[in-house]
C-alpha cells in the first residue's frame, strides 16, 4: 500500500515547495520509503537537497518527453530512504511540446505505475499554476495536500484550487481527493493569522492539519544550505512542525488502509 500525494496551491509563495521538501524529510526520517518528484521548473525541490543537474543526469523533463523510463531518472539515497526524482529548466516548454500527444496528461501516472510500489510515499511538488505539469501530477495523485498561507486572500486562491481539483476528479482522475490544508507562514502574534485560520475553518468541509507551520527564520534558510530544516536545525520549531505534519500524514495513510 502506498500514497502519492500531490502538494499544490495555483497561488505562488504559500510555502508549497519548502513543504514538499520537509514532509518529504520528515517522512523519511521517520523510516518511510518516500520519493520526492520536483515537477517545477524553478527546481527548488531539486535543490533543497543540493542536487545539481547537468546534461549527463536523466529527470522528470526527459521522462515527459519519452526520452528516459522514470526509473533511469530516479537519484537514490539522496537521504536515508528518501530518493529524488529532479527537475529542469526546460520543463517551462512542455506546454508546447507535448500539446500533440494524446496522452499529454497523463504520462506521469503511466510511468510512475512502475515504480510506485517501491515507495510508501510519493510527494509531488507542483508549479505555481495550473499547466500541463499540474495536471499530470494530478491525474497520478491519489490525494492533494494544500499549503495555504496566512493572509488576506488565502480563502480565495482555496476556492479556486478546489474548483480545479473537482474538474480534474469529474474528467481526467475520479480518484483524486483533497487530503487536506495545511496552514504555513503563521505568526500567532498577529491578529490576521488567527482570523485567517477560522475563516478558512468556518468556510470548508476540508480536512485542516493541526500541525501549523510557523513562520521560522530557519525554515527560511535551510535551503540556501541544500538542506531540508530536519537536518539544518532539527531542534527549530519548523522542524518538530513538518514532524508533526509527517505523524498526522502516516496516521492518515495507514487508517485508509
Amino acid at each position: 500500500m502506498n500514497r502519492t500525494i500531490v502538494i499544490a496551491n495555483q497561488k505562488g509563495g504559500v510555502g508549497k515547495t519548502t513543504t514538499a521538501i520537509n514532509l518529504a524529510a520528515s517522512l523519511a526520517s521517520r523510516r518511510r520509503r518516500v520519493l520526492l518528484i520536483d515537477m517545477d521548473p524553478q527546481g527548488n525541490a531539486s535543490s533543497g537537497f543540493d542536487i545539481q543537474i547537468d546534461e549527463n543526469n536523466r529527470n522528470i523533463y526527459d521522462v515527459m518527453l519519452g526520452e528516459a523510463r522514470i526509473e533511469d531518472s530516479v537519484i537514490p539515497n539522496v537521504r536515508p530512504k528518501l530518493s529524488v526524482i529532479p527537475s529542469d529548466v526546460n520543463l517551462a516548454a512542455c506546454e508546447i511540446q507535448l500539446s500533440e500527444k494524446e496522452n499529454r496528461n497523463t504520462i506521469l501516472k503511466d510511468e510512475l505505475y512502475r515504480i510506485r510500489e517501491n515507495y510508501e510515499f510519493v510527494i509531488i511538488d507542483c508549479p505555481p499554476s495550473l499547466n500541463i505539469l499540474t495536471l499530470n501530477a494530478m491525474c497520478a495523485g491519489d490525494t492533494v495536500l494544500v499549503p495555504l498561507q496566512c493572509e488576506y486572500y488565502a480563502l480565495e486562491g482555496l476556492a479556486q484550487l478546489m474548483q480545479t481539483v473537482k474538474l480534474i476528479s469529474d474528467r481526467l482522475n475520479p480518484d483524486l481527493i483533497i487530503e487536506g490544508i495545511v496552514f504555513t507562514m503563521y505568526d500567532s502574534r498577529t491578529n490576521l493569522a488567527n482570523q485567517v485560520v477560522e475563516n478558512v475553518e468556518q468556510n470548508t468541509d476540508k480536512k485542516i492539519y493541526k500541525a501549523v507551520i510557523p513562520r521560522n527564520i530557519r525554515l527560511a534558510e535551510a535551503p540556501s544550505y541544500g538542506m531540508p530544516i530536519t537536518e539544518y536545525d532539527p531542534k527549530s520549531s519548523g522542524a518538530k512542525a513538518y514532524d508533526a505534519l509527517a505523524k498526522k500524514v502516516i496516521r492518515y495513510h495507514y487508517r485508509k488502509k
